[in-house]
C-alpha cells in the first residue's frame, strides 16, 4: 500500500508539472502583449519606456525559457505568484472565488450521482420494455444537450415561468439550484449511459444465474449482487469527470452571473493572467489526482478481489480497464 501510494503521489507530480508546462506554453502563444494589459484599457498614453519598465517589474522582458524556470522554482517554493491586472496574490484569489464554485459544484455531483444511478437502475430493473428503452434513450440525449442552452431553459421555466429559484446572483441555497442542475446534466448522463450498460453486462453474467437458480429474488439480484460489480466502471469515470465539473463552471457561472472559480478563470484568461491561470490549473489538477486516488482506494471496498498495487490482478478479475 505504501510503495502503491508513493508511486501515485510520484505520478501527481509529474501530472501537475504537465499542466504548468502546457498552460505556460498555451498561454504565451496567445497574442497579446501582457504589459498593455496590466497597464490596464484605460492607460491609452503610456509610453515605450512605461511599457518596458512594466515588462522589467514582472519579469516579462526576460527570455521564455528562463520566465519557465523562474515561475517553476516559484511553485516548488509553493508561491503561486501575483495576478498582473490587479497586483494580488493569486492564492488569494483562488481562496475568494472557491466557496462559490464549490458549492454548484458539490451540489452538482451529488444530483449527477443520484439521477444518473436512479436512471439506470430503474431502466434496467423495470421489465416494461418500452420503459426501459424510453429511459436507456435519455443518457445519450443529455450528453448532446449543450449546457448554456439548458441553462437557460431553466431560468425561463423555473426563474421567469414558475418563479421558484433567483435567476442570477449568490444569495442562499436557492441560487445554487439552478446553476447545479446545469452541471449534474451532461454528468449525470454519463453515469446512466455506462451504468446502465455495465448492469445489464453484469446481470447476464453465469453467477448471476447461479443466485437466481438458489431462488434470489429480483431486486436481491438487482442490488446486492450485481449493482456492486457493475458499479466500478461508473465509479472510475466518476473520478474522471469531477474535472469536468470545475470547467463546466465557466458556462454556469457566466450564464447565471455568480462570481466563482470559473469567472475568474474566463477574466484572466482574457486579460492574459498567466499567473492567476496556470494557479487554476494546477488547482484542478491536484483535484483531480487526488479525486481518482481516493477512487482507487474505494474499489477494494466494492470488490475485495481487487487488490491495490496489483493492477494485473484487477484487470483480470474485474474487466475495469486499468
Amino acid at each position: 500500500m505504501t510503495r502503491y501510494i508513493t508511486r501515485r503521489l510520484a505520478q501527481a507530480v509529474g501530472v501537475l508539472w504537465a499542466a504548468y508546462t502546457v498552460s505556460f506554453l498555451v498561454l504565451y502563444a496567445l497574442p497579446g502583449d501582457p504589459a498593455k494589459l496590466i497597464a490596464g484599457p484605460d492607460a491609452t498614453d503610456i509610453t515605450p519606456a512605461q511599457l518596458d519598465a512594466l515588462r522589467a517589474e514582472f519579469g516579462l522582458d526576460k527570455p521564455l525559457i528562463v520566465q519557465y524556470f523562474d515561475r517553476l522554482l516559484s511553485l516548488v517554493r509553493g508561491e503561486l505568484g501575483q495576478s498582473l491586472p490587479t497586483g494580488r496574490p493569486v492564492s488569494e484569489l483562488i481562496g475568494e472565488a472557491l466557496p462559490s464554485t464549490i458549492q454548484i459544484a458539490a451540489l452538482g455531483l451529488l444530483l449527477a450521482i443520484v439521477f444518473g444511478a436512479g436512471l439506470a437502475i430503474l431502466a434496467t430493473f423495470s421489465r416494461n420494455r418500452a420503459l426501459s428503452r424510453l429511459l436507456l434513450a435519455l443518457p445519450p440525449l443529455g450528453v448532446a444537450i449543450p449546457g448554456f442552452w439548458f441553462a437557460l431553459l431553466l431560468i425561463q421555466w423555473f426563474s421567469f415561468g414558475l418563479p421558484l429559484f433567483p435567476a442570477v446572483g449568490n444569495v442562499g441555497f436557492a441560487s445554487t439550484v439552478l446553476p447545479a442542475i446545469t452541471l449534474a446534466l451532461p454528468t449525470g448522463a454519463t453515469i446512466a449511459q455506462l451504468l446502465s450498460k455495465s448492469l445489464a453486462n453484469t446481470l447476464r453474467e453465469p453467477y448471476i444465474d447461479t443466485v437466481r437458480a438458489k431462488g434470489a429474488g429480483p431486486a436481491r439480484v438487482h442490488f446486492r449482487h450485481a449493482l456492486r460489480n457493475a458499479a466500478l466502471p461508473a465509479l472510475t469515470v466518476t473520478g474522471l469527470i469531477v474535472g469536468q465539473l470545475l470547467s463546466g463552471t465557466v458556462v454556469a457561472e457566466t450564464v447565471f452571473s455568480r462570481p466563482g472559480l470559473g469567472r475568474v478563470t474566463a477574466t484572466a484568461v482574457a486579460q492574459q493572467d498567466i499567473p492567476l491561470v496556470q494557479g487554476i490549473v494546477l488547482f484542478a489538477a491536484a483535484v483531480f489526482v487526488v479525486t481518482n486516488l481516493l477512487v482507487d482506494l474505494i474499489y477494494p471496498i466494492l470488490d475485495p478481489r481487487i487488490v491495490i498495487g496489483r493492477p494485473r490482478v484487477a484487470r483480470v478479475q474485474t474487466g475495469v480497464p486499468a
